[in-house]
């Protein structure tokens, strides 16, 4: 065999090889986007978006409206406790941080669970933390600013948020959230919302209320 036959089959093989390895990525990222099983919500069928290992996350649209402070884990089960959170219910956190509420409902609950957070890196860290509790097919991860979010679908809503936030957030609450949806806040109030249940855990206090079926008129 010449010297150019052995030259034109090494350089033969070596593209050969080089297609090869390019044609798995594409397949591996197929299998990772899988979708996942449905699930249930109350009486209806639901199917959750699937969360990848690589979420997608996009700039900061503004500036947070609280400064980032996780919710100590035993006001977590406390809050979920005082909502009475079940496997039928759709739980929605607002600044869900590092994603403890939603995941820990999900976890030992069976809750399926949205968090909405405006900063991305709090997305990325919630969904990693999904991954290790193996509950990426009962919660999602949103980042949305929590006033462009809607709600309506929710049976029970978790914040710890602020005052002024709070108070800003409780008309969109009341109007787009159903009669008996449950609201539990950590640290704050709603104003002259006065809650149904108030409790201490840990020197920490935790707020809950009920939507009514009528909401009172200084409240609207």
């Amino acid at each position: 065999m010449n010297f150019k036959k052995i030259l034109f089959l090494l350089v033969t093989g070596v593209s050969i090889t080089s297609l090869g390895i390019a044609g798995c990525a594409p397949q591996q990222q197929d299998l990772e986007a899988g979708t996942q099983p449905s699930t249930l919500t109350g009486q209806t069928e639901t199917e959750i978006p699937a969360t990848t290992t690589t979420p997608t996350t996009q700039p900061q649209e503004r500036p947070g409206d609280v400064p980032y402070v996780p919710t100590p884990q035993a006001v977590v089960d406390a809050m979920l406790k005082v909502a009475k959170v079940g496997k039928n219910d759709l739980l929605y956190d607002l600044g869900s941080g590092d994603g403890r509420i939603v995941n820990t409902a999900a976890q030992k609950f069976g809750t399926q669970g949205f968090g909405i957070d405006i900063d991305p890196q709090r997305i990325k860290e919630a969904n990693e933390n999904a991954q290790k509790a193996g509950v990426t097919d009962r919660v999602k991860f949103v980042q949305q600013d929590l006033f462009k979010t809607d709600f309506s679908k929710a049976t029970v809503v978790t914040l710890y948020l602020l005052p002024e936030i709070n108070l800003r957030l409780r008309p969109k609450l009341l109007s787009e959230l159903k009669p008996g949806t449950r609201i539990v806040s950590h640290a704050f109030d709603m104003g002259d919302w006065k809650p149904d249940q108030t409790l201490t855990v840990e020197g920490k206090t935790i707020y809950y209320w009920v939507v009514p079926k009528k909401v009172p008129a200084n409240l609207r």
